[in-house]
This record gives C-alpha cells, sequence and structure tokens, in this order.
C-alpha cells in the first residue's frame, strides 16, 4: 500500500501530462503560493517567515519556466517570455523585501492571465493533435 496517496496521485499527474498542462500546473502552483503569500502578509511581522518562503517558491517556478524555454523553436516568444520571467523574478524580490502586497497582487494578476492563455494553447494543441512549440520541459 502506498505511504502517501495524495503524493503519488501528484508524481503521476505529473508524469502523464503534457508539456502544455505542466506548464499551466506550474502558473496554478505559482499563483497558489503568490495567494499564500498575501494572506500571510495580512498577518503581518509575526508570518514574513510565510510570506518569504511562499515568495521565493514562486520564483523557484518562475525560474523552472524560464529554463524550459527554448529558444531555438520559440525564438521572438521564447524571447519575450525570458524578460517577462526575469521581470516577474526583479518585481517579486522587491515585493518581498518591502513586503508589498500590493505588488504580489499584481504579479499575480499578470501570472493568471499567463496561466490563462498557456491552458487555452494547450487545450488547442490537444484538439489539434501538435506539441506546443518555445517550451522544452525536458531540461
Amino acid at each position: 500500500m502506498q505511504a502517501n496517496p495524495v503524493g503519488a496521485y501528484k508524481q503521476t499527474r505529473v508524469r502523464t501530462a503534457s508539456q502544455g498542462r505542466i506548464i499551466v500546473m506550474l502558473y496554478d502552483e505559482a499563483i497558489r503560493q503568490l495567494d499564500l503569500a498575501t494572506r500571510a502578509l495580512s498577518e503581518g511581522v509575526k508570518a514574513f517567515d510565510r510570506v518569504n518562503a511562499a515568495v521565493s517558491k514562486t520564483q523557484e517556478i518562475i525560474t523552472e519556466l524560464t529554463v524550459a524555454l527554448d529558444f531555438e523553436k520559440g525564438g521572438a516568444f521564447a524571447q519575450s517570455m525570458f524578460n517577462l520571467y526575469m521581470f516577474f523574478n526583479r518585481q517579486l524580490t522587491d515585493a518581498n523585501l518591502q513586503k508589498n502586497g500590493d505588488d504580489l497582487t499584481k504579479i499575480r494578476g499578470l501570472l493568471a492571465e499567463l496561466r490563462d492563455a498557456w491552458n487555452e494553447a494547450e487545450k488547442k494543441t490537444m484538439f489539434d493533435g501538435g506539441p506546443a512549440s518555445g517550451v522544452n520541459i525536458a531540461g
């Protein structure tokens, strides 16, 4: 019997997901982490360690999205996403240092827009039967 059935389910879900679905899952988790950071921020100084942990996790996810970019296939699109991800990480660093909830909320909104766009692209790609271009999640 599996010791952690939820963990096993999550691992299977990731292993069997398309590249596009994994990207959407990464965005989902980044958004979830920013929600955690914003809620913790409202608790004040006593929760700053949780704010920092959630923002740091969001930055790790954005870094993973960055290294997944395929500049050969993605061209200008991949470069634009790279620039956007760098912007997000700079803004997250500043928001975390200043404990600025408004900036966290703005970044969350931008990530949500990107998540929705990737979700639509992934659905279309699955429907059309072709792979997404400009991203290489294999590393």
